[in-house]
């Protein structure tokens, strides 16, 4: 990246900011550390509410992360208008999320593109554009959201940076 270029800004946004998103912003940005690329992204997380502000990560996330090798850290936060100005993109767990974000990106305008994580999963029907929600359920239901979580990160990953590359490198 030369000094010109500006990091990809990343927001994955779930309800309550303790289990989905925190758990994708931990996997997205290892797998750019993995590739190499790191220096192209800032990535955050937070929740369409504020019932969970100032908590950590959900214990079974942690686990999830620590069996991946991916530090989770952080605690949970609320959306805010500013994260609508200062993200690229905002990419949310499922439709009632997305629904969230559009209506406060109307009230307060910004600039952050809004999209399904699930958008660009591949293995995904047309049904299945919500990442689950594992909060209510046992660890079982984390290593099944961690799974989608690896193919979306992934998926989105590859089509930043190939959004991000100059013409000539994708010819």
């Amino acid at each position: 990246m030369t000094p010109s270029e500006t990091p990809v800004r990343v927001l994955f946004v779930c309800l309550g900011n303790i289990c989905r998103s925190p758990l994708a912003a931990a996997i997205f940005a290892a797998q750019a550390r993995e590739r190499g690329v790191a220096d192209r992204f800032v990535v955050d997380s937070a929740g369409t509410s504020d019932v969970h502000a100032g908590e950590p990560p959900d214990p079974r996330a942690r686990a999830e992360a620590a069996r991946l090798g991916v530090a989770l850290g952080g605690r949970a936060r609320a959306v805010t208008p500013e994260d609508l100005r200062r993200f690229d993109w905002i990419l949310a767990m499922d439709r009632s999320n997305l629904a969230a974000l559009e209506a406060l990106q109307r009230r307060y305008g910004g600039r952050a593109r809004l999209a399904l994580l699930r958008d660009l999963d591949p293995l995904a029907g047309p049904a299945e554009r919500d990442v689950p929600d594992p909060y209510w359920g046992g660890p079982e239901g984390f290593a099944e959201v961690t799974a989608v979580l690896q193919r979306c990160c992934a998926a989105w990953l590859d089509r930043l940076l190939e959004a991000a590359a100059p013409a000539a490198e994708r010819a």
